[in-house]
């Protein structure tokens, strides 16, 4: 099981639809990136993802990403932190002040997406079966 900060609060994101992309006005910022992530090696580790919700999550909620090797396909689903048995975070948000996942900053990162080892998702050469949630897993 992972040790996810559920405490600190989670200020709303924009809607898909609303919120905006990478245009030409973002070109310094990009830049600027890139240099960083080159000043520390890191260009092949982290890249840019666009913040939106598609729906709300509860506090003790967390986005879980499976994947389908052979169906070649990326599921999202909601699980309660404190029940997922998914390891590795592959999705972080700067928050101001709020509680760091595991490997972050205390007050710089805040863990938005968690991915499942290839053991547990459908369609890996291990067929364990993908966990279950007790009380379903909801995005209300």
């Amino acid at each position: 099981m992972t040790n996810i900060s559920v405490s600190a609060p989670r200020t709303a994101l924009p809607r898909f639809e609303e919120a905006e992309g990478l245009g030409p006005q973002d070109a310094e910022f990009v830049r600027d990136m890139v240099a960083v992530l080159a000043k520390h090696g890191n260009l092949n580790r982290f890249g840019l993802c666009l913040l939106h919700d598609h729906f709300p999550l509860a506090a003790d909620e967390v986005l879980v990403e499976t994947n389908d090797v052979a169906a070649r396909t990326l599921s999202v689903h909601v699980e309660k932190a404190h029940r997922t048995r998914h390891l590795k975070a592959s999705q972080w948000r700067f928050v101001p002040h709020a509680g760091g996942g595991p490997g972050a900053g205390a007050g710089t990162c805040q863990e938005i997406l968690l991915c499942t080892t290839l053991d547990l998702c459908p369609g890996s050469a291990d067929t364990h079966e993908a966990p279950s949630v007790e009380g379903g897993a909801s995005a209300s």
